[in-house]
């Protein structure tokens, strides 16, 4: 966002320097092309704001979808640590009865 706001003071300057270089800032130089270029600018920079914030926004969702996913997987794994350490008790429990019954000697 910083870069675009950059962007838009050295257009808004451009800008200034041109309407200062035709009118001298003067009203009664303004003519109906100044305010068409205006009505332009604005409408091109309307066009370029949507496009870029639709890009901006898009990237966002996706990087929270990744970013929700990383997470799911975390607990996940957790899970599954969980489960193959309550699975090892069990075998274990399982030998120790297995032991204790038939014992070797």
């Amino acid at each position: 966002m910083k870069s675009l706001s950059v962007i838009g003071m050295i257009l808004l300057a451009v800008s200034a320097l041109l309407f200062y270089l035709t009118t001298d800032f003067t009203v009664e130089k303004i003519t109906i092309s100044h305010v068409m270029g205006v009505m332009a600018g604005i409408g091109i920079g309307l066009i370029f704001g949507g496009l870029i914030g639709y890009v901006s926004k898009g990237s966002a969702i996706k990087a929270e979808a990744k970013r929700k996913e990383f997470l799911q997987l975390q607990k996940d794994k957790v899970e599954l640590e969980k489960q193959a350490l309550e699975i090892e008790k069990r075998q274990a429990e399982l030998e120790r009865e297995n032991i204790n019954k038939n014992p070797q000697i």
